[in-house]
């Protein structure tokens, strides 16, 4: 007689295999003009030009296979909305002056007279207008970056002044960093009829760059909050942040919650660095084994880095209770744009309002 228990094994897998043959297949992905449709009914009512917009923004998911959620969609509709209003090339106040005082801290800190600025600015640029006049007349981000390009490369001050560094950092409707486009110049789908400086500027590379930046990499993050916050702190910024209050928490040690847990481009021990290297005995690692998984902070790889795990467990040991796993970044904000005092935390929680309206379009509300 056959033991019926013999045949446990044989049933389980044949269940299995049924099972497998029964799961629903994967939802395709959504056609190009379903999400160009979902855009448009997504995006706040006074947008001009929303079909132009949905295209761009549609082409940039799929140029970089990001889901075109209703989360994703709305995230960078929220950026855009408040970096720019949906405006491609968006006025800045006061630019005009902006500028100026600009070329004249560089002036004065490289020792050259004012008399000879002055007279290089009185020179006919290559539009036939001189540079004091186009200063003079300047608005936009887009405007104000080509004049510094002319400035640079026709007159003998201005190599001096400035060599190769334009001084505009960010462009576009998601005014994302002009250095980040630059570095994944190698991602952009289109033809370039200029510089990838120049596409920041553009509709459509400003709205490629500006969604690379804000999804193009991974993060366990529970909200997208949390990447409005690294948007303009950096990647990995509201991860690091809260690695550092771990930090801080275990030592006793106050410090900046960042996200910067090491000095960039120097081998210098910073602040972050040295609290950590207090708590060596107690995590049983070495001051080089501290940095090199320190060095991993730009990336998602180091939450599985032995520096990350034993921290936490240190400082939930002391504090018996468990710890976030991300936290804001304690970061003023400084730019000659800003006229009052900002912070991180405000421009992601601005960013996070205009999110939840648009999950609020998304489910019918």
């Amino acid at each position: 007689m056959i033991d019926p228990l013999s045949r446990l094994p044989l049933l389980v897998t044949l269940l299995a295999l049924a099972a497998c043959g029964t799961r629903a297949p994967e939802e395709p992905p959504p056609r190009p003009a379903e999400v160009r449709a979902k855009v448009v009914r997504l995006m706040p009512a006074k947008v001009p030009d929303r079909q132009g917009w949905a295209a761009d923004i549609q082409a940039a998911f799929a140029a970089q296979d990001i889901r075109p959620s209703d989360s994703n969609l709305c995230a960078v509709l929220a950026v855009t909305e408040q970096e720019s209003t949906f405006q491609v090339d968006p006025q800045v106040p006061r630019l005009a002056k902006i500028a100026r005082q600009e070329i004249q801290r560089r002036a004065g800190k490289l020792h050259v007279p004012e008399f000879l600025v002055s007279s290089a600015l009185k020179l006919d640029s290559p539009n036939g207008k001189t540079y004091e006049q186009r200063l003079s007349a300047v608005r936009t981000e887009k405007q104000l970056s080509a004049i510094f390009d002319d400035f640079i490369g026709m007159v003998p001050l201005g190599q001096k002044l400035f060599g190769n560094f334009n001084p505009v950092h960010t462009g576009g409707p998601m005014q994302v960093s002009i250095d980040f486009a630059e570095a994944n110049a190698s991602r952009y789908p289109y033809p370039l009829k200029g510089s990838i400086r120049q596409e920041v500027f553009t509709r459509r590379g400003g709205m490629f760059f500006g969604i690379a930046h804000l999804l193009g990499y991974p993060a366990n993050y529970p909200r997208q909050l949390y990447r409005f916050a690294d948007f303009n702190a950096g990647w990995y910024a509201s991860r690091n942040a809260a690695f550092q209050n771990a930090v801080s928490l275990a030592t006793g040690i106050p410090l900046a919650l960042d996200g910067d847990l090491v000095i960039h481009g120097s081998s210098k021990a910073g602040s972050t660095e040295l609290a950590v290297r207090a708590l060596h005995k107690q995590l049983d690692l070495s001051d080089s084994a501290i940095r090199r998984d320190l060095l991993k902070g730009d990336s998602l790889a180091f939450e599985e880095t032995d520096l990350y795990v034993r921290v936490f467990e240190l400082a939930e040991k002391v504090e018996r209770r468990q710890l976030p796993r991300q936290v804001i970044p304690g970061i003023d904000l400084k730019s000659p744009k800003i006229t009052r005092k900002l912070t991180t935390e405000w421009f992601a929680k601005r960013v996070d309002e205009r999110y939840q309206r648009c999950m609020q379009r998304a489910a019918g509300k």
